[in-house]
């Protein structure tokens, strides 16, 4: 038996891929001495694990969401992971600037979930 729906399901795989992806892309950022091989093949190596997330995800999530659809949710997780991310992992602050274009993307996600215009 399935702990989560078919809907959720895909959601929560995409999330814990997006925290792997984040790491491998992002992460090297805290060790700037360490040579630049050796930070490729660690985030080599943390997304392989992504993948063994993201690719059922977007199987399973096929049977509840299109294509697009799924690639928005993927999209607004990134953001969501990166903002954290940023703020507790790397330091960074998030301006209004970041939260105008975030609200922005936000829109763009709803006019994908929201159906034909017209």
């Amino acid at each position: 038996m399935n702990v989560f729906p078919p809907a959720i399901l895909p959601i929560v795989l995409l999330s814990l891929s997006n925290v792997f992806m984040t790491f491998a892309w992002y992460g090297h950022l805290r060790f700037k001495g360490a040579p630049l091989w050796a930070v490729i093949g660690a985030s080599w190596l943390i997304a392989f694990f992504e993948y063994c997330l993201a690719v059922p995800a977007n199987r399973i999530g096929s049977a509840a969401y299109s294509p697009a659809e799924l690639k928005t949710i993927q999209e607004v997780i990134t953001l969501v992971v990166f903002a954290g991310f940023s703020v507790t992992y790397l330091g960074q602050s998030l301006t209004v600037n970041h939260a105008v274009g975030f609200a922005l993307m936000a829109l763009g996600a709803w006019f994908v979930f929201r159906g034909p215009l017209g």
